[in-house]
């Protein structure tokens, strides 16, 4: 693949959710994934989050399978899991074990709440551990219970895409120092981070610590999304004052005093009230004819069937057709090192013998292993 991380080898132990992300974050940009199946498991190549890879299939309660895991490991730049602390340990292929054996290994561990700490050896979801780092307690409106993002928040930003963060500086690292270390990412750590301007404004006492009474929450009438007389919804993100004075010039508010106090809190439910009632009289198609693509702030809310056909992200190319399906595009984007288009994901082990065969083993120690069903 080409990319950034062309020529870096990445050995991922399969899992569901926010292993495969990270994984195909770091394929996406170049790296070679190679990635350890279940014997008998199924990647759609429909799915995303299985692109880019490589696959082999392991039966890891298999002592043989699990040496040829630790000599991909030896060849490796990096290694992810996602298991539970200690379930590599228990398989031979723990830390100490991996990091004797490549001192330069980036070994990358992903678990919802961490290696260590009360709640380390308990099952959770996304939904948990957004709620225990204070996140989910700011989704929401005013009034209402909290309100799960899905679950992008603690799975993808924080947990994913934090760990091919990791991984990518840890590599950096480690071809200056030659130095390999240990990254320890947990979810609730991550979405704590991601959540850093609202700590940050709680600190200075410019966010009130309960849901949807803040500018960015759904209080301010200015930021929020509403509905249009077809039932389909717009988005307004109106702040600053040069942006706000133009929502309502296209509105036609400008004459209204009352939305003067654009940053009074006590008056954004009046003009929210006010604002429902206006929107709701045009459809989002007439909206969009008004305010779309002007410094309003302002982006119709497409649904996932819409949103490939808008025109923007037509131009951007911000979703590609792999495996006969629709997928976000490689991001962000590089000017030198341009990403491949994504390949869809290959059948579970379709790669097995290939990849023995690059780490040095013959046709008859391939045959051997496979009879003796440490691949499948």
């Amino acid at each position: 693949m080409a990319g950034p991380l062309k020529d870096i080898r990445i050995i991922e132990f399969a899992g569901i959710g926010p292993g495969p992300y990270c994984g195909m974050m770091l394929a996406d940009h170049g790296a070679e994934v190679i990635r350890i199946d279940r014997p008998g498991g199924f990647m759609d190549p429909r799915d995303p989050l299985s692109r880019n890879r490589t696959s082999i299939a392991l039966d890891m309660k298999n002592p043989d399978a699990a040496a040829i895991a630790r000599d991909l490991c030896k060849s490796a730049d990096g290694i992810i899991e996602g298991y539970r602390p200690g379930v590599m340990e228990r398989l031979g292929l723990g830390p100490d074990v991996l990091l004797a054996d490549n001192p330069r290994l980036v070994y990358g561990r992903m678990t919802g709440w961490g290696q260590y700490g009360p709640y380390s050896q308990a099952a959770g979801h996304d939904i948990n551990y957004i709620a225990l780092s204070g996140v989910l307690h700011t989704v929401g409106r005013a009034g209402e219970k909290p309100v799960p993002p899905v679950n992008y928040v603690g799975d993808f930003g924080g947990g994913g895409m934090m760990l091919a963060f990791g991984m990518a500086s840890a590599l950096l690292h480690a071809a200056k120092t030659g130095e390999g270390q240990v990254i320890d990412c947990a979810m609730t750590d991550g979405s704590a981070l991601l959540a850093g301007m609202s700590w940050g404004f709680y600190a200075m006492g410019r966010l009130r610590d309960e849901p949807g009474v803040n500018m960015l929450d759904t209080g301010a009438h200015f930021y929020d999304t509403y509905a249009c007389a077809d039932g389909k919804f717009i988005s307004i993100g109106s702040i600053e004052p040069q942006f706000y004075a133009l929502l309502r010039e296209k509105t036609g508010l400008d004459a209204d005093p009352a939305f003067d106090a654009q940053m009074d809190p006590s008056q954004w439910g009046p003009l929210k009230d006010k604002l429902t009632a206006l929107f709701a009289t045009k459809t989002r198609d007439e909206w969009c004819a008004l305010m779309e693509m002007t410094d309003v702030c302002f982006a119709p809310v497409l649904s996932l069937a819409e949103a490939p056909q808008h025109p923007h992200n037509v131009a951007r190319e911000t979703f590609l057709s792999v495996g006969g399906a629709t997928q976000p595009a490689p991001a962000p984007r590089y000017s030198a090192t341009k990403a491949d288009t994504p390949r869809p994901a290959p059948a579970v082990g379709a790669d097995g013998d290939a990849v023995l065969a690059a780490l040095g083993y013959d046709a008859e120690r391939i045959a051997a292993l496979r009879s003796g069903g440490a691949v499948r």
